[in-house]
């Protein structure tokens, strides 16, 4: 970041550098896209048995532990701290997910990462991309779960009781808000003390505390 002469000669912060990717971004968006996109698939496989037994309990709150699919975005963004990131990061996961196998269809599976990116990258937006605690990674985690719940009720769900959509929608931002939100900030964490991060402001911070 630098500083310029304003014309009243005021010194004013140019935020350009700040926001523009380097390549250690898109090599590190990336590298998280596909670890975490390998996890998707891995969560797919396991899904049925996971969801039928939540399901049969109370039908839609199978939407909470389905926010794992909205890891890539928050922990992408948290960590690359760029405009698109967190889109960048989820839609990267669902293409190596779908690439690998997915059970609901390439193209399905790629849109919902699209949304679901773009849940999150809205409230890092909102932010203006400078405040990265832990509420607003919860924030992030809980938009994304609400893009998750409103493709899915259009999707899957069409014509569901407005008790399920109900249901699907908290349950959705909830587990959202507490798993996609709440397990990045504290990977993005423990990946800055292990000192992976020492080339992106989350690592730095983290040192300078």
């Amino acid at each position: 970041m630098h500083a310029t002469i304003s014309a009243s000669g005021s010194a004013t912060t140019n935020p350009a550098p700040r926001l523009r990717w380097r390549v250690v971004d898109i090599v590190v968006a990336s590298v998280i896209g596909v670890a975490v996109g390998v996890i998707f698939w891995a969560w797919g496989v396991a899904w049925a048995p996971i969801s039928a037994p939540i399901e049969a309990l109370l039908p839609g709150l199978q939407a909470a532990p389905a926010a794992v699919w909205l890891i890539a975005g928050v922990l992408g963004g948290l960590i690359i701290r760029k405009p698109g990131a967190a889109l960048y990061t989820e839609v990267v996961a669902a293409v190596v997910s779908a690439l690998i196998g997915s059970q609901w269809g390439g193209l399905l599976t790629i849109e919902a990462g699209l949304v679901q990116g773009l849940g999150a990258e809205l409230v890092f937006a909102l932010f203006l991309y400078r405040y990265w605690r832990f509420p607003v990674a919860l924030l992030a985690g809980a938009a994304a779960g609400l893009g998750m719940a409103i493709n899915d009720l259009i999707l899957w769900y069409a014509g569901a009781a407005p008790a399920f959509a109900t249901i699907y929608t908290l349950s959705a931002v909830v587990g959202g808000a507490l798993i996609a939100g709440g397990l990045s900030w504290l990977a993005m964490r423990g990946l800055a003390r292990a000192g992976a991060l020492g080339r992106f402001a989350a690592g730095r911070e983290l040192q300078a505390v």
